[in-house]
């Protein structure tokens, strides 16, 4: 099951040809063909409708799940998807200056975030909500730094875990480095770097590429496709699905359906552990969708339609998993009644612990610009202060 765009593409204009010119030889348009390559094949366990299909490669690797287990995923991207929807209300009602939602793409991230080992090492870009949790990262702490309170808020080789990365794609040359590090280091764990669509145009992740293939490192680059890079579609920035890039690097790509936790969870552990073995990159398209905003500054009424979305709706990746757990009776009502009384605890405690985050030291900017000091920097320090204190009330009010 693949969801492709068959929107056609418009072919480049000719060096000849003119736009606007009256009466212009009229030249027939040519539809480039959109795959180049091999038509794309969708690695999925669980399908929309809550029914597990086989898969002969991948179903090894979630062949012992429990049903505690799978109520362990559910959990996961339930409480990931509430703690999201409360720093969106709290973005929106001014407690952080910026928010990049997750809505919509749980599965990609829990499921390959549960696949990672303790020591394995995670490389996130700003949207890794899900992954963070599956590190064992405070909610609260990845709020600190959309707050304006501190640099990223956690330490990140406590949970293994990088900061947020903001520059697009550049975490992915972090990763490769690292991973080359370990391989040196004999150690048989693996890297793993998250990006998006719209980073895979970024020089940065082709050299990653590079790098990772020639040096052969253990790492896995994870691309949650969610089919728009801010307001342009997937179809605009390659003409082959993701997934088939890694074929001219020369590492294996595979494309999973990235609503489908189990099938996300079975192919990042396939891809970890081939890294483990020495066997080298793995490039691990999760074809998913963003159901948000790209951030809160953003309108996505104004470049994508309502039933786009509707689509994409029902194939929710919560929706279908909840569909499998009651169908194979691994949960009841007092299951799904306790996780939603802990979910509101949950969104109740961000809620608090945003809101009680002391304000950081305003003029911290200035102590670590140069290690003995500037008289430039002294300058900018004395006018700031005497812009602070033109805030103070009068008659200390």
């Amino acid at each position: 099951m693949t969801v492709e765009s068959t929107a056609a593409r418009t072919p480049r204009r000719s060096a000849g040809s003119k736009a606007g010119t009256t009466g212009a030889k009229r030249t027939t348009r040519t539809t480039a063909k959109k795959d180049v390559g091999t038509e794309p094949q969708l690695v999925q366990l669980l399908t929309p409708e809550g029914k597990r299909v086989k898969n002969a490669e991948y179903d090894k690797y979630v062949a012992g799940i429990t049903p505690e287990e799978l109520r362990g995923l559910y959990r996961d991207m339930v409480l990931t998807r509430r703690f999201d929807a409360e720093a969106t209300s709290l973005q929106r009602q001014g407690e952080l200056g910026l928010w990049a939602s997750l809505l919509g793409q749980e599965a990609a991230q829990i499921g390959s975030g549960r696949a990672t080992r303790e020591d394995d090492y995670v490389f996130p870009t700003y949207r890794e909500h899900g992954v963070a949790w599956c590190r064992g990262v405070d909610p609260a702490n990845l709020l600190g730094m959309f707050r304006g309170v501190n640099n990223g808020g956690w330490d990140p080789n406590s949970n293994n875990f990088q900061l947020y990365t903001i520059v697009i794609g550049s975490q992915t040359l972090h990763a490769t480095g690292y991973a080359m590090g370990v391989a040196k280091d004999g150690a048989d764990s693996a890297v793993i770097a998250y990006f998006g669509d719209g980073a895979s145009s970024q020089g940065d992740v082709a050299e990653s590429f590079t790098f990772s293939a020639v040096y052969n490192a253990p790492v896995v680059f994870f691309c949650q496709n969610n089919q728009w890079a801010i307001s342009e579609p997937t179809e605009k920035q390659s003409r082959v699905p993701i997934y088939q890039r890694a074929q001219g690097f020369g590492f294996p790509g595979v494309r999973v359906d990235g609503n489908d936790v189990l099938g996300v969870l079975a192919v990042t552990r396939w891809a970890l552990e081939r890294a483990r073995a020495g066997e080298g990159p793995t490039l691990v398209e999760a074809f998913t969708y963003r159901m948000g905003a790209h951030t809160t500054s953003d309108d996505p009424t104004r470049y994508r339609g309502d039933e786009e979305r509707q689509a994409w709706e029902a194939k929710d990746p919560i929706l279908r998993l909840r569909r499998y757990l009651e169908a194979s009776n691994h949960a009841d009502e007092g299951f799904f009644a306790e996780l939603e009384a802990e979910s509101e605890a949950l969104g109740k405690r961000v809620r608090e612990a945003v809101r009680a985050m002391p304000d950081p030291d305003h003029f911290a900017i200035f102590e670590n610009a140069y290690a003995d000091g500037h008289a430039l920097v002294d300058e900018e320090r004395a006018q700031f202060a005497a812009y602070q204190a033109s805030f103070a009330d009068e008659g200390g009010n």
